[in-house]
Formats: C-alpha cells, structure tokens, sequence
C-alpha cells in the first residue's frame, strides 16, 4: 500500500557512515525533530553497479539538497560492516570512497518488509519437512520516498534493478513541494522553480493553459 498523505513508519535502524560510527536512525524523528526535509532512497546492494553510480549522484547533489533544508540518507539490507567496507573502497575499484552521508543497514529488514520493498518470489511449502522455501533475492527495489518536515511522505516510488534514478527529479518535486507549502499554489507539469504556478481554481488553470497554447 502506498505511505503518499501518510507517515512514514516510526522505527529505528541501525545505520553507519563514512567515518565508521554505528549508530540507530529513526527517519520519523530526523524530519520531525529537525524540521527537515528527508529523501530516503533505498538500492539492492553494496558492491554492485548501478547502485555506486546513484549514491555517487545523491552525494553530487548533496550541497543542493542541503540548501533545500533535506537531509540524504540511503538504506540497504547490507550490514554496517559491508558499507564501511564499501565506503573504504576508492571508486577505480568499484567502490563508494567520498560518500558522506548516512548508510541504513536494514539487516534484519524490519523497515524495508513494513514498507513492502523487498524483493520476494514465490514462497513453496514442503509438507514432508514441514518448510517453506522462498524464490527471489531478498533485496530492496530502488525505491525513494521524500518526507515533509512533519514525517508525511509526499513522494514515493519504485525502479526495477538496472533502472538508475534521476536525482535530479527528486531536487524539483522537493522545489515544487516546498512551493506549495509557501504560498499555497499547486505546481503543473515540469514546473520548476521561478516558473508560475497556479491556483486551485478553474480560472487560474484555464489562464495557465491559454498562455501554454497561444
């Protein structure tokens, strides 16, 4: 089910960063108790390929995010141990060396299962010794979701694997959201910031669309 007009879960999680401290976040209470915004994105797994190319983008666009008043972090199902690794890798080896901001290692998957994220086949139960065996990876789907300051998401969504995501994307709907919450006009199609937004009114949308179409 989807968390859009909801708050997102409150739990904590066991999380790293890149200086080696281990450390429990509660993304609830990092937007609420900051006053922040927070993207969450979450990707299948360390030491894979995709994957270090959008955390190297996340950490490109962190000045920007920062500037917006939203804290980054990343999540995966990896321990903390396997993303200092990874964050002691330098990149001509295929590792995240750089990277600054918070890890989760969701091991026991305790958020990523209440958020359904996880990547799972087909469960099969053997009668004889009484098991079940489950198909699939076991791994969290490149999903993303951005948290309003009161811990109310207004944006989520999920990529297959070999899909990398558009950082970019998450920069404008945060532009476009925080447009909303200051002067209360709703943002069209591809609107970002300096471009005119509308009223929620018929008036508003029908100037809007004379303009476009003249």
């Amino acid at each position: 089910m989807s968390l859009v007009g909801k708050k997102f879960p409150n739990l904590s999680v066991d999380a790293m960063n890149d200086l080696g401290d281990t450390f429990k976040v509660n993304v609830l209470e990092e937007a609420v108790k900051n006053n922040k915004k927070v993207v969450l994105f979450w990707y299948p797994k360390d030491f894979t390929y995709v994957c270090p190319t959008e955390l190297f983008a996340f950490q490109d666009a962190l000045k920007d995010f920062e500037a917006k008043n939203t804290v980054v972090i990343g999540a995966s199902v990896d321990t903390a141990e396997v993303h200092f690794a990874w964050l002691n890798t330098p990149k001509d080896q295929g590792g995240i060396e750089g990277v600054t901001y918070t890890l989760l290692a969701d091991t026991n998957r305790n958020l990523s299962d209440q958020l359904d994220i996880n990547q799972i086949g087909n469960e099969t139960y053997d009668e004889a010794s009484d098991t079940y065996t489950m198909d699939g990876p076991y791994v969290p789907w490149r999903a993303t979701y951005l948290i309003d300051e009161e811990g109310t998401v207004f944006h989520e969504s999920v990529n297959v694997e070999p899909v990398g995501r558009n950082v970019a994307e998450y920069l404008r709907m945060i532009d476009a959201y925080a447009h909303f919450q200051k002067h209360g006009e709703v943002c069209p199609a591809n609107w970002e910031e300096g471009k005119e937004a509308i009223l929620e009114s018929r008036d508003s949308v029908a100037a809007y669309l004379a303009k476009r179409l003249n």
